[in-house]
């Protein structure tokens, strides 16, 4: 899978998403800020989302427009979008902007008029959203545009997440990486099962990887041992300033955490390997060995007593220690001499 110049998948490193979502509060400098501290904080995107408050529902106030729990209990969904879109007209001035800084930027299109909307400013990705893996009018409208896809499988069963794939291949994207995502505002560590991320991969084909909206970050850092090679994390200027998704997004300090432990445990997966590696050589002398640990006279029988499996390894294998026993001397050894081959007749 490739996102403009990055390659995306096993062998490559870990491509992390800055999701902004509404953390902005309809305040463009804010946004461009974001997308600053992002790129300081080594993310690789920047993911927005598409949509306005009539795109994505009706301004209803019946009990099944409100918000029942949650941060945004007691809410209709149109309020609470009024205030959580991101303003269309911003979108090419900020993708113009984090590609400036070296990095993508991409969008969740939540209808087929946002589809349309940024196709015709070059989106290099799209990303389905969890709450629209059912709206197969709109995956496959994302799908005809032949772009890579990131799809979140928050709430999705594996039947429903099959239909949505499915729908994608049979209408031409074939770059597609599904990110393991739980669909609670904050969800829960022991909710995060990421145990499921190395099953979508075999079951569906696709690249791994996590959505996460946990507090922390060592959800996401765990992740990675369990083959995530894509992470999305919101991201806020700071978690008091009233956005709607600042109190599970990450701040710039902690993001930057995240990203520097992903980089450390990147390394450390490495390739299979036995046998020890470069910096272990000097380690292998403190392996066990046969020594003689008392003054042997030649023609001496070797026993339990004068010969002993100890640190260092200059001498025998003591896998050799039974086969020595019994056996004399050639000449006289000194206490401390490690057992070789010649000092036995």
């Amino acid at each position: 899978m490739k996102i403009n110049n990055t390659k995306i998948g096993d062998k490559h490193p870990t491509y992390i998403i800055a999701e902004l979502s509404g953390n902005h509060n309809q305040d463009k400098t804010n946004a461009l800020k974001l997308i600053k501290e992002a790129h300081k904080c080594g993310a690789n995107a920047i993911k927005l989302q598409t949509y306005t408050a009539d795109t994505i529902t009706i301004d209803c106030s019946s009990k099944y427009f409100q918000v029942q729990d949650g941060l945004w209990k007691g809410r209709t969904l149109y309020e609470l979008y009024s205030k959580a879109y991101t303003p269309w007209e911003w979108t090419k001035e900020l993708k113009d902007y984090a590609n400036s800084l070296g990095m993508d930027l991409f969008s969740s299109p939540f209808d087929v008029s946002a589809v349309d909307f940024l196709e015709k400013l070059d989106m290099p990705a799209y990303k389905i959203a969890s709450p629209e893996i059912t709206d197969h009018i709109l995956i496959k409208k994302i799908a005809q545009t032949g772009k890579p896809v990131i799809i979140s499988s928050g709430m999705a069963s594996k039947g429903e997440l099959e239909e949505a794939i499915n729908v994608l291949r049979e209408n031409g994207t074939n770059e597609i990486c599904m990110l393991k995502c739980t669909s609670a505002y904050p969800a829960e560590p022991e909710d995060a099962n990421l145990i499921t991320i190395p099953n979508m991969v075999s079951s569906f084909n696709v690249i791994g990887g996590l959505s996460d909206h946990t507090l922390g970050i060592e959800v996401p850092i765990a992740s990675i041992c369990l083959g995530a090679r894509v992470i999305e994390k919101h991201f806020t200027l700071s978690r008091d300033n009233g956005g709607v998704d600042e109190a599970f997004s990450l701040t710039p300090i902690e993001f930057k955490q995240m990203v520097d432990s992903i980089r450390i445990v990147e390394k450390t997966l490495g390739k299979i390997t036995y046998g020890g590696v470069n910096t272990e050589k000097t380690s292998k002398k403190f392996r066990r060995s046969l020594f003689v640990v008392k003054d042997v006279k030649k023609g001496e029988k070797f026993t339990e007593d004068n010969i002993k499996s100890i640190r260092p390894s200059n001498g025998l294998h003591t896998k050799h220690y039974e086969e020595i026993l019994g056996k004399t001397a050639r000449i006289d050894i000194e206490f401390g001499t490690p057992v070789s081959w010649n000092l036995i007749d």
